[in-house]
Formats: structure tokens, sequence, C-alpha cells
């Protein structure tokens, strides 16, 4: 069986992990980010992967650079592995390690290459509107998420769905995808595929303004984006100039008669108009320095009005509670 060396740092990685040993591969090394200081308190924080490494009995390191690491690269070359798996490992592979083990460097990317290259593949397929995504096994090179492929599985995307919903069942079918993918390799079955490079997009890492409201969006588009920034950004505007993060609301099913960029109160329901009279019906939703409350309590004790406008522009009032 082959002897592998692994990198990978989030939950995503660990079926990948753990489905390698399952298959009896030798994973010879986890290489992980290091342990860092979380939160207020700064208790110090060791990796997904590296939890899962250890309850499996795996050794593990945790090099903070590995272009430039002579002790790393020479503990690599002493394994001498068939192939390294790289899953969300969060750091660029640099042309030795690409280099060095003859299968080559894998991954698991959660989209149907050349779509949605980049670091938050699943988030911006929900974001976009897709119905349909997957997994590709690709062999690294040195640009980013260009390598030829391996396998690819489509997985669909349920209207339901959120990045969260979603990352967990890519992440299983990537590990099963993989596992066939080193059997294709080791028996010679396997043809690389190119990438048509024509063909790709982008997924960068998400940023906080990735979340705010443009009320120029339908509400189909603006709830997708919605699901697909879970759990962060999220969506939020602002509202008598605090923060207004949605936490939960769906497309009115309905025309609704509601300005673009501000609330409706009909029928006990709260509307937030946007693009083309489509609106939002907010279920529940959470104001700057408060608590997650539902659209109801929202109504009762900030009693929007329908002049008043929502989004960066509105003015800072001290109304309400």
């Amino acid at each position: 069986m082959m002897d592998l060396v692994f990198c990978g740092t989030p939950e995503f990685a660990i079926p990948v992990l753990q489905r390698l040993v399952a298959a009896e591969f030798r994973v010879r090394l986890v290489v992980t980010q290091p342990d860092r200081a979380r939160g207020r308190g700064l208790e110090v924080g060791t990796s997904p992967v590296k939890r899962a490494s250890l309850e499996l009995s795996l050794p593990v390191f945790q090099p903070d650079k590995i272009k430039n690491n002579d002790a790393f690269r020479a503990e690599l070359q002493a394994i001498a592995p068939q192939a390294i798996i790289v899953v969300g490992y969060g750091r660029i592979i640099p042309q030795w390690m690409i280099d060095l083990p003859p299968l080559g460097n894998l991954n698991v990317h959660a989209s149907l290459l050349p779509k949605y290259r980049g670091g938050a593949p699943i988030q911006w397929a929900i974001a976009r509107g897709e119905t349909v995504t997957g997994v590709t096994i690709m062999r690294i090179d040195t640009g980013l998420d260009t390598g030829d492929i391996l396998m690819q599985a489509e997985e669909p995307i349920q209207p339901d769905d959120t990045a969260l919903t979603l990352a967990p069942r890519l992440a299983h079918l990537g590990a099963e995808q993989m596992v066939l993918a080193l059997a294709g390799l080791a028996k010679g079955t396997i043809q690389l595929q190119p990438q048509d490079h024509s063909l790709a997009t982008l997924a960068p890492i998400l940023k906080r303004e990735d979340g705010l409201i443009d009320f120029s969006r339908t509400a189909t588009e603006i709830w997708n984006r919605l699901r697909g920034f879970q759990p962060w950004p999220g969506a939020f505007t602002y509202f008598r100039g605090k923060m207004l993060q949605v936490h939960d609301t769906v497309p009115a099913p309905e025309i609704a008669v509601v300005k673009a960029g501000h609330f409706a109160v009909e029928h006990g329901r709260l509307l937030l108009g946007v693009a083309h009279g489509t609106a939002l019906d907010v279920h529940e939703l959470q104001l700057e320095g408060k608590k997650r409350m539902s659209a109801t309590d929202f109504i009762n004790g900030y009693r929007p009005r329908s002049d008043e406008p929502v989004g960066a522009s509105g003015p800072r009032a001290s109304a309400g509670r």
C-alpha cells in the first residue's frame, strides 16, 4: 500500500484523512497549521485536522513555513511518499514539494473545476445560484487550482442548502474520490485531463463587505448570497445608523409593493424591498449590540416606517429600544 503525507487544516479535510486510513493507506505524516491563540482569552487552539490525527495515532508536524524549511524538507525526503495529499492546508505548495512524490501532490477541490477556482468554492457556488456543484481531484501545479484533473463527481445543491450543510457532503464525496484516484494511479488506469482555462471562474476568499446587502440585487440573488455566506459574513445592512444582520429570510413569493431599501409591515410580516419589485420576507434579524430576535419582536420594538430608508445611508437615530 502507498506511503502518503497528508497536508490539511480545517474540518473539511477530516473525512479525507479518515477514509485514507480506513482504506489502509500508510499516512506517514500529517502536516497542519501551527497551534494559535484564539478568542478573547487567547487560549491556544489546535486545528481540526490535528485533533483528528491524534485520535488516529498519526504523527503530526506543524511548520511555521514550508518553502524554505530545511528540516521539513528533509523530513519529507526521508519518508519518500508516493503522493502528498493536500486538502485545505492553507499554504502555497512550493516547487520542491510538487516535484518530490512520483504521483504528485493531489488536492480535493470543492467544485467542478475549472469553475470556482480559489479559496471559497462552496460559498460562491451557492451565492451565484448554482444547482449542481461537486468535487475535483486535481494534481497541484504552480497555478491557482489550474492543475490536471484526475477525477470529478457531481453533487446537487438543494434549495435549502447553505455552505454549512453542503460542505460535509462534499467532504465525504471528496474522500471517496481520492481513494478511487489513488487506486487508479497505482494501477495506471487514470488519464489526467488538462483544464480548459477559458472556462475558469474565480471563488475568492470572502471579505466582510461581501455580506453587505446590495438593494440593486433581486430577493433571490440576496437570498442565495445569504445561504452561501454562512457562517460568515452572512447578510447585513444598516438601520438607524447601526448594523443589522439578517439571519433568516426567504424571497417573498409574491410581487411586493415595497420600495427598494425600505421595510414594510404587511399582515404581521416584515418585508424588505429590493430590486425589480421583489422583497425579502425577513424572519429573524439582529441589530448591532442586541440579541437575535424574530421579525415580530423587531416590528413591535422598533416600529419600522415604510418611508424610513434601510442601508448605509440611513440616518443614525436613537428611536426604538
